[in-house]
């Protein structure tokens, strides 16, 4: 497994790491679902067991996943697997479950929430600390003060490396600057690679700072392995984010298909085939450090890990971008 460096920090992760917020399983905040169907733990800890077996050592986290199940679920995995936690690079997130706090990035609450995202993953020290997303409140009101709430708990030995995690290339030009992290977070897959696409806005912002990226959703929530039948649309629970969402309508399902049929022909139509291209495609792009899929069992992290030291060449990945313009 190739080893990508964090930043300028010196932090080495698997190019090929996890994701965990499928462990926090069915969840609401404030009344809206944010979580997936419930996972099965002996499941996940196989799973975690096989990726750590093949050089994964990179775990993505944040205290919203679940409410706090999937940072316990992670600890708990890595006691009954034997193994210490500290080995590991672990990451969380804090800015999306609020609490009591008028607003999740109240300094109180951002220090809150360190604490017990420590006390969840059983650990002295996070080693990436995500800002969530870019919402400072009004006129970002809480901006100022949540940086310098973050920089104390650097200074403290709390956290190891500060992250940001937005949604818009605004936020991340906006927010960066202040915030100083090492490393940036978003979604990036081969349907939507804005944040990480050679000469945009947010890759010209990580190559002045030197920045590195981190890619959540690098399979398109499993739409790029070409799972789903537009005749039988898949279902959600209540609870799953998933369950309005027009990516996952008929409609958009039979949109897809023919252009993932153009990259079966030219890459396998297997499950790892498609898997493997559409995970380096994304290690392909300037800055970015390793995606992380999410896993639901052991047989989806071996399908992913089969992408690990591959690479496209040029002409693939215009193919790619052509195929499923």
């Amino acid at each position: 497994m190739e080893m990508r460096e964090l930043g300028r920090t010196g932090v080495l992760v698997s190019e090929i790491s996890l994701g965990c917020w499928t462990m926090g399983g069915l969840n609401w905040v404030n009344g809206n679902p944010n979580g997936w169907a419930n996972v099965d733990e002996d499941e996940i800890i196989r799973a975690i067991k096989t990726g750590i077996d093949a050089g994964v050592n990179h775990f993505d986290n944040a205290d919203v996943y679940g409410n706090g199940k999937a940072e316990q679920m992670l600890r708990r995995a890595f006691v009954k697997l034997g193994l210490n936690t500290n080995d590991y690079v672990v990451a969380t997130k804090v800015g999306h479950f609020p609490g009591t706090a008028a607003h999740a990035y109240e300094p109180a609450h951002i220090r809150h929430q360190c604490e017990q995202s420590l006390i969840n993953l059983g650990r002295d020290v996070i080693d990436i600390y995500y800002f969530h997303h870019g919402s400072f409140g009004e006129s970002d009101m809480y901006l100022d003060d949540a940086v310098a709430t973050m920089d104390r708990l650097v200074e403290e030995g709390k956290v190891r490396i500060k992250g940001q995690s937005a949604y818009s290339s605004d936020d991340f030009l906006r927010i960066t600057p202040k915030v100083r992290p090492s490393v940036l977070q978003s979604w990036a897959h081969a349907l939507d690679d804005q944040f990480i696409r050679p000469g945009s806005p947010v890759s010209e912002l990580m190559a002045q700072e030197g920045m590195t990226f981190v890619a959540f959703s690098p399979l398109a929530q499993a739409r790029l392995l070409d799972k789903y039948d537009p005749s039988k649309p898949p279902q959600f629970e209540p609870g799953d984010h998933r369950q309005n969402s027009r990516a996952f309508s008929a409609e958009a399902i039979a949109e897809l298909k023919p252009k993932l049929a153009k990259l079966k022909a030219r890459f396998g139509d297997s499950i790892e085939d498609l898997a493997s291209v559409a995970l380096n495609y994304v290690l392909a792009q300037p800055h970015v450090a390793c995606v992380i899929p999410g896993f639901r069992n052991e047989r989806q992290v071996s399908v992913n890990l089969v992408g690990a030291g591959r690479t496209l060449t040029a002409d693939d990945l215009s193919y790619i971008q052509e195929a499923l313009a």
